[in-house]
């Protein structure tokens, strides 16, 4: 339990070699250190030095080297392990004798949460026998009980200290200075989080000999010893599932561990959630330290990766179903955290940085910002672009949000999402040439029918990081994808910006070059578009998150393009047929959305027309028998199915409906999409048979 540390140089050879190369290696913990100095010193009103952080983030390393420093200083130096601490406070007071006595003397107590019992017994008996001019310190993993600080005498001796991660630099220098080579310093500092025992576990493993091209990734033995070291013992199975959840959700509350873990007691996991050394608070809940979320999470993924992505697919239904009936205040921050839930996806993660801190916020656009906002636009864009600015902030000024510094509330950007319903407006043609161009694609390759609208993210100006990977761009991406999510009637959705390059490489799958370029003012202009009508959007978030090509992106190349007036029959059935495929998969989206459902294009169809008066009601029953017709045969059924699951009986989303049916979720997507295709066959024989 007890050991007196004397001088390496009283010791052989090695000790002092050891001891030097420590102190070599040693990075970063300048205010740490300064307020040892400062304790250290002669006169110094500290008696108590209180020391706490997360397993891993360096409190052993930093007293040990404090207690070096002691010794050169020609102080007496007396060390505990608290994991060694017999059980009364008798055998501590005999091992802590030295600073009762001697003014000299520096006691180091390690590991202090192993004997936490004995904290009210220190505080009240024994630190106040101390000698003058001793010094304590006390190095764990959890806070000073409230106690100490409510109490005046000890508020004014009591120093806490908080270790924080590693700076990216310190983490840079550390981990060069342990020969990690280049290529992989990203993927060891993403992992670890700033946490140097994890950095140095993954230092260690990391100069195998490797592959140039191969990407480091932690093995089973790190992951191990981290296990043990950041999170320690876990009281159950149901608690390690409850951190599981909490390693992968960006924060955690108790509804979503109710969600997580259906069943379980909530209450009593978030207690003990909240307890744990390396778990923090926000006002969005608890959230755990970098090193331990990833450590937690890459071990679940490698000791079980279905178990891995069940936990991701229930939380995703959440989030999902969060943005999609969230109220509008909310709905933003839930579409961040579907994303979140994919940030291991390259695509995803080049693209957000989701920043705790809530450097800024969205907010409405009101009259009064006007002048500021032109004064953004114009010096990120010019004044033929502020002009456009006033032309549609008077037309749509629903369509506009200003983000704000949350320290300062100064309106730092703004942004503009104009919804345009068919027809276009011909003034809106004539002013606007980049909603011009917006309109001509989409005239040209699949257009959109009356009841329906197209979508352009028209402005997104922040002039401090233009058009550059930021908070104020996260929020924007998340307010298009959010409202496409809720959207009725949504065909062409358009993103536009002037590095089109860097976007390109930036969106990957995700949106699709429009090929249109537009000059207004001195700037060019691209538009990346979506045809929302391809696919929903929970199938185009797994496409992207999965690395494949949306229906909404990959089919835009080969849109078939309006036939000329003098064009023959079949090249217009041909395109009647997939506008018709379109409107029968919105009929089956807005099933249980009587708004959405009752503007649906296919009620102007003849072969609805002609059957009765109520067109929603024979679209309805046609729809449902040609769901009836499917259960003649084994895969119809598994069709059928599939279509009830997702679109009659209202299942949250598509991940909810896969879960209800126990099925995997690409095997559930292709029965419904041989759904859609058999119930879009039997109106299309009904449609062609009534001309």
């Amino acid at each position: 339990m007890r050991s007196e540390l004397v001088s390496p140089s009283s010791g052989g050879v090695l000790a002092g070699r050891l001891e030097a190369a420590r102190e070599h290696a040693f990075v970063g913990r300048e205010p740490e250190q300064a307020a040892f100095h400062d304790a250290l010193a002669d006169g110094s009103p500290v008696a108590v030095l209180w020391v706490h952080g997360p397993g891993g983030i360096g409190k052993s390393t930093l007293t040990r080297l404090w207690a070096r420093e002691a010794l050169r200083a020609g102080r007496s130096v007396v060390e505990v392990d608290g994991r060694f601490v017999g059980q009364s406070p008798q055998e501590f007071e005999q091992s802590a004798a030295a600073v009762l006595e001697d003014g000299s003397a520096v006691l180091v107590v390690d590991s202090f949460e192993k004997c936490q019992w004995i904290e009210g017994w220190l505080r009240e008996r024994l630190l106040p026998r101390l000698a003058d001019g001793a010094l304590v310190v006390l190095s764990g993993r959890t806070r000073p009980e409230v106690e100490w600080s409510t109490d005046p005498g000890w508020s004014q001796v009591l120093r806490v200290l908080e270790l924080s991660p590693m700076t990216p630099g310190q983490t840079r220098a550390l981990l060069a200075a342990r020969g990690v080579r280049a290529a992989d310093v990203p993927a060891v500092a993403g992992f670890a989080g700033g946490n140097p025992l994890a950095l140095s576990l993954a230092a260690a493993v990391v100069q195998r000999p490797v592959q140039e091209t191969q990407d480091w990734t932690p093995t089973g033995e790190v992951l191990a010893t981290l296990m043990t070291r950041l999170i320690g013992d876990v009281p159950s199975a149901t608690h390690q599932r409850a951190l599981e959840a909490a390693a992968q959700a960006y924060s955690t509350t108790e509804e979503l561990l109710l969600t997580a873990l259906p069943g379980e007691d909530a209450r009593a996991l978030f207690d003990w959630l909240r307890g744990q050394p390396f778990m923090e608070s926000s006002p969005q809940g608890l959230f755990p330290h970098d090193a331990a979320r990833e450590t937690l999470a890459a071990d679940l993924r490698w000791r079980s990766p279905q178990a891995y992505d069940a936990v991701r697919m229930r939380l995703l239904e959440a989030y999902l179903r969060q943005a999609r009936e969230a109220p509008a205040s909310q709905m933003l921050e839930a579409m961040g955290r579907a994303f979140y839930l994919y940030r291991d996806v390259r695509l995803v993660g080049a693209m957000y940085s989701w920043a705790r801190q809530g450097q800024v916020y969205e907010d409405d656009m009101a009259p009064e910002h006007l002048p500021r906002v032109l004064e953004l636009c114009r010096a990120a864009e010019g004044e033929e672009s502020a002009q456009l600015v006033s032309y549609w902030y008077a037309k749509q000024p629903q369509a506009f949000h200003v983000f704000r510094d949350t320290r300062g509330n100064e309106v730092l950007a703004f942004s503009a999402h104009l919804v345009l319903p068919v027809p276009a407006d011909p003034e809106d043609l004539a002013t606007d040439p980049v909603v011009a161009a917006a309109w001509g694609y989409s005239n040209d390759t699949s257009p959109a029918w009356p009841g329906e609208h197209i979508s352009i993210t028209r402005f997104a100006v922040y002039p401090a990081a233009y058009e550059q990977p930021s908070p104020v761009l996260e929020l924007n991406h998340w307010r298009a994808l959010v409202e496409a999510y809720r959207a009725t009637g949504r065909a062409h959705d358009f993103d536009v910006y002037q590095d089109m390059e860097a976007w390109a490489a930036r969106f990957g799958s995700a949106m699709a070059d429009s090929g249109r370029r537009v000059r207004v003012g001195d700037a060019t202009y691209g538009l990346f578009v979506n045809d929302w009508r391809l696919e929903s959007f929970e199938e185009w978030f797994h496409a992207v998150v999965g690395g494949d090509v949306p229906a909404s992106v990959g089919d835009l190349d080969t849109a078939v393009p309006i036939p000329p007036p003098n064009s023959d029959r079949q090249g217009d059935a041909e395109l009647r047929r997939e506008e018709f495929d379109e409107y029968v998969r919105l009929a089956l989206q807005t099933w249980r959305h009587p708004e959405g459902f009752a503007s649906n294009s296919l009620l102007r169809r003849s072969f609805l027309t002609s059957a009765g008066d109520d067109t929603v009601a024979v679209l309805r029953a046609m729809v449902q028998d040609a769901a009836d017709a499917m259960r003649t045969d084994l895969a119809g059924v598994k069709a059928h199915a599939a279509l009830a699951a997702t679109y009659f009986s209202g299942a949250p989303t598509q991940e909810a409906a896969a879960r209800r049916l126990g099925l995997p979720f690409g095997t559930y997507r292709r029965h419904l999409r041989a759904a859609v295709a058999r119930v879009s066959d039997a109106l299309w024989e009904a449609d062609v048979a009534s001309t």
